[in-house]
């Protein structure tokens, strides 16, 4: 990689990214939507640049002497899928387009698991050749876009890789968030099996395909998925002053919809929607080592065992503004 552009540069796993590169010498560019998130990179060294994804002509100035873009810029919410795909469908199209035009070689696509659905039993698990199914409008965008710009780059000879990301957590994702603040709503049982990776290892990956130009599309995660009740319970160990609140899924449906909607009315984002409900319920474990094995690369959080210390350690400092909160 000669020349990156990093998009969401000022979220969760945007920012890693760019520190990451920025730590590495290379010095990347950081497309902004918002003058004021700025503060949140300008200690990097790095470029940043005003650009918004549904602005054509701020995209092409921001690819300019581009070899590879690493997108994770989208609306961060888990909203119906008419509210998402601008902005992740619509958006990635007017990336894709200004890329091809700028001559740009790699194209690196953070998608999401929400392009598949529940798996049928507990034993099965989701991997590279499990055809997509999304139950939900974020999923239904993301996989929108995975075909749009799969095609475009298929097209103009560019390298395209996507990677369907699990739960990635750290300190600055909204859900530790609430763990700092309390109180956390768990709305479930928690007893459906999930897959998770750690940010850092998130953002590696993603480099390393760029680096790699890696031509894929598959979901990625650690070594170990994990039911919420195993995963948060872990946190209650090192953090007994974490505060949980269990939501049956029906009453959390409900309620999201009575509060998606006022903040709707608002004119506002939240996280506390349908989707979010019906996301946190599916059952979507990974193969083990899906990608990894590709990148010759080893997570350095194979667990969330390993993984959920550090955050925690990492919480006790940061202090971090989740995009959809920010309403400045």
């Amino acid at each position: 990689m000669n020349r990156i552009l990093v998009t969401g540069s000022t979220g969760f796993i945007g920012y890693e990214a760019a520190r990451i590169l920025a730590e590495e010498g290379l010095r990347p560019r950081l497309l902004v939507r918002r003058m004021l998130r700025g503060s949140l990179v300008s200690h990097l060294d790095a470029e940043p640049v005003l650009g918004d994804l549904l602005s054509p002509l701020s995209l092409e100035r921001a690819v300019q002497g581009v070899d590879t873009i690493l997108h994770f810029g989208a609306r961060a919410s888990f909203e119906a899928f008419s509210q998402v795909r601008p902005s992740i469908v619509d958006g990635s199209r007017n990336l894709m387009q200004a890329a091809v035009k700028a001559g740009v070689k790699c194209f690196v696509y953070a998608s999401s698991m929400l392009v598949h659905d529940s798996l049928p039993n507990r034993e099965s698990v989701v991997d590279a050749d499990t055809p997509p199914a999304p139950g939900t409008g974020y999923g239904r965008a993301k996989l929108e876009a995975e075909g749009v710009l799969g095609q475009a780059a298929k097209d103009a000879g560019m390298t395209f890789c996507a990677l369907r990301l699990p739960h990635v957590y750290g300190a600055r994702d909204a859900v530790f968030s609430k763990v700092r603040l309390g109180p956390l709503l768990l709305p479930g049982l928690g007893t459906n099996v999930y897959c998770h990776l750690h940010v850092r290892d998130a953002a590696r990956a993603m480099i390393e395909a760029g680096r790699q130009r890696l031509s894929t599309v598959s979901p990625i995660a650690d070594d170990l998925p994990a039911d919420w009740n195993d995963f948060f319970g872990l946190v209650k160990q090192y953090y007994p002053r974490l505060r949980m609140i269990r939501v049956p899924r029906s009453m959390a449906l409900f309620g999201a919809y009575a509060l998606h909607g006022w903040y709707r009315f608002q004119g506002k984002q939240t996280l506390e929607t349908p989707d979010g409900v019906r996301g946190w319920n599916l059952h979507i474990p990974v193969r083990q080592g899906l990608v990894w094995e590709e990148l010759g690369l080893k997570p350095e959080f194979p667990t969330f065992y390993q993984g959920i210390p550090t955050v925690l350690d990492d919480c006790v400092s940061f202090r971090w503004i989740h995009p959809v909160l920010d309403h400045r």
